[in-house]
């Protein structure tokens, strides 16, 4: 993994939730990891690691991803003990 994408994995676990993390990074992060991304139904992704299908919605207009996608992608990386 590139320190790009670990000073992305800090933002993700950084407390209060971070609202202004970039989706293209954090999609950069999923591949880093390993993860096979998928295009799914209008700005859906699907997202193959640690052998589950997760599936994110790309946000749109805004490139920031949400306070809630991060918790969802944080509580995922605790889970499967991807830490910063």
């Amino acid at each position: 993994m590139k320190k790009k994408h670990l000073k992305i994995l800090e933002q993700i676990y950084c407390r209060p939730t971070s609202a202004n993390i970039n989706w293209k990074n954090i999609e950069a992060l999923f591949l880093a990891l390993g993860a096979d991304v998928s295009e799914r139904a209008g700005s859906r992704i699907a997202v193959v690691l640690f052998g589950e299908v997760r599936v994110f919605h790309r946000p749109h207009p805004s490139p920031s991803t949400d306070k809630g996608a991060v918790a969802s992608i944080r509580k995922w990386f605790e889970e499967n003990e991807v830490l910063p």
